[in-house]
């Protein structure tokens, strides 16, 4: 996470990163959208959903928040699983706090202790975010407190619902108190480190995910192979009814990877209703954030052990150009 320069300061504006750490599924993508106010992270129920570091930038007035969605903190079997955790392991030493998150609704098991394992040597404050607070009694949050507080040394513990909303203005004032003042590090338009390609091929896997059971959701990818744009004619063209603006085209040519021909199978579905509703979903969304017609193409490749293929991970992780 390389610090960008800026020639603009400002008097007591505070500035800096602040890593979301956890288990999949407690809510760090959920959290990172509400706190930036719009959509940059896909969310659903199915683990591993984020697969690499996104960066959530939020400037205001008092300063400049720079959220790092990490993926969820698990051990590593693939090498797709080993750079998603490196990604994890480089944000607890270069953020200057860290967010760690739990879900109330769970018991404590083996992965939170993992996690803390983790935490323990980390030197930079660190939270207690309690989430989804809304689904839980108020008595047992109150019990998720006290087994935790002496687990380590929180600085602050924050019970939150990411989703409702509650309580994150609080969060957002404890995060200001904890930054080091500075200078941006980012342009104040910018909200995320994220391409459009990038974007664009995990809003197609978020909808897949949506589709998919068992172990689908950790053997599929999405490769964005091309995107061509096409401008507005000068001149509307003959079948353009009045008053209703021409939009701009939007081919993009995408590629779901699998690792069984079966999996090929299951994504395409019965006379292809299954990709066709992932390709409908999917190019809806596309065309509200391009604001443009989108023509999406998507087709299957089986592709063994794509999860071990740096060529292919090298594609999947590439979040600018």
């Amino acid at each position: 996470m390389a610090r960008k320069k800026t020639t603009r300061k400002k008097k007591n504006f505070r500035a800096g990163y602040v890593a979301l750490i956890g288990r999949p599924n407690v809510g760090k993508s959920t959290l990172v959208n509400s706190l930036i106010g719009q959509k940059i992270a896909i969310v659903s129920d199915k683990p591993q959903t984020t697969r690499v570091s996104l960066l959530g930038i939020k400037t205001t007035d008092r300063g400049q928040i720079v959220f790092v969605d990490n993926p969820g903190v698990h051990k590593p079997l693939h090498l797709m699983n080993r750079r998603m955790m490196n990604y994890v392991y480089s944000s607890l030493e270069t953020a200057d706090l860290l967010l760690l998150m739990i879900d109330a609704s769970k018991k404590f098991g083996h992965g939170d202790q993992y996690v803390l394992d983790i935490l323990k040597n980390v030197t930079r404050p660190i939270f207690l975010l309690i989430n989804k607070v809304d689904l839980v009694k108020k008595e047992n949050i109150l019990l998720i407190i006290d087994s935790y507080k002496d687990l380590l040394s929180f600085k602050e513990i924050v019970p939150i619902s990411a989703l409702k909303g509650d309580n994150l203005d609080r969060l957002e004032n404890l995060i200001y108190q904890y930054l080091p003042e500075g200078d941006k590090i980012y342009d104040e338009e910018e909200i995320t480190d994220q391409s459009e390609k990038f974007l664009l091929s995990e809003i197609i896997r978020e909808k897949l995910l949506n589709h998919v059971e068992e172990e689908l959701p950790y053997t599929t990818a999405v490769v964005i192979r091309s995107m061509e744009r096409t401008e507005l004619p000068e001149k509307p063209a003959s079948g353009h009814r009045p008053g209703k603006p021409a939009r701009p085209l939007v081919r993009i040519q995408a590629e779901i990877l699998v690792e069984k021909e079966n999996h090929k199978g299951m994504i395409i579905g019965r006379k292809g209703a299954m990709i066709r509703a992932i390709g409908t979903e999917a190019r809806k969304e596309m065309e509200e954030i391009l604001e443009s017609q989108v023509f999406l193409e998507l087709s299957v490749r089986v592709r063994e052990k794509w999860r071990d293929s740096e060529e292919i991970l090298d594609l999947i992780e590439e979040k600018k150009g």
